[in-house]
């Protein structure tokens, strides 16, 4: 026979369980919702493909790793990442608009402590001529220094998306565009 004590007893258990399955429901839809392009490391990967796009040297070479920053110097023209990004966009494609976060992997061989200290990070990049537009996908190696900041280690892309060498650039030495 149930009591009136034992009801109470179920009520409130159910009534827990409710709360918690919903807060990890509430969890996992933030975790899910949350853009990725905030991750430090992703940001900075735009913040480079962006600034390089539109010409702000200054602010692009600062997201170089020192390597990156003599292949530009040794390899671009005038020493300019951006002189570099444009010579690989064809005139047809217009000028740059925009660059947005993709995806991104962490590279396995750098996890330290659970935490990954380089990832292989994937753009799109729009640029637009009259009212046609392409997009543009890039690839970044992002890597951490020692100070904790991302830094960009290696790029290759800038290619129509449509494009089959556009696919898995992180893995592939002959992707279009590889730096360095």
């Amino acid at each position: 026979m149930v009591t009136t004590q034992t009801m109470k007893q179920r009520k409130i258990l159910i009534g827990g369980l409710v709360i918690a399955v919903s807060a990890i429901v509430l969890i996992l839809l933030t975790a899910a919702l949350t853009p990725q392009q905030t991750d430090p490391a992703f940001a900075a990967a735009v913040a480079f493909a962006d600034a390089a796009g539109r010409g702000d040297d200054e602010t692009a070479v600062a997201l170089l790793d020192e390597d990156m920053q003599a292949f530009v110097r040794d390899n671009c023209p005038e020493g300019r990442v951006s002189l570099c990004v444009e010579s690989y966009i064809p005139d047809e494609w217009g000028a740059f608009q925009s660059v947005v976060f993709r995806r991104a992997a962490p590279v396995i061989d750098s996890m330290r402590d659970g935490q990954a200290s380089a990832y292989d990070v994937e753009l799109i990049a729009t640029y637009a001529e009259g009212k046609g537009f392409s997009g543009v996908c890039i690839y970044q190696r992002m890597e951490q220094n020692e100070a904790g900041e991302w830094r960009v280690a290696g790029y290759a892309g800038f290619v129509s998306c449509g494009d089959p060498e556009s696919r898995n650039m992180a893995n592939n030495p002959d992707a279009p565009n590889r730096a360095p």
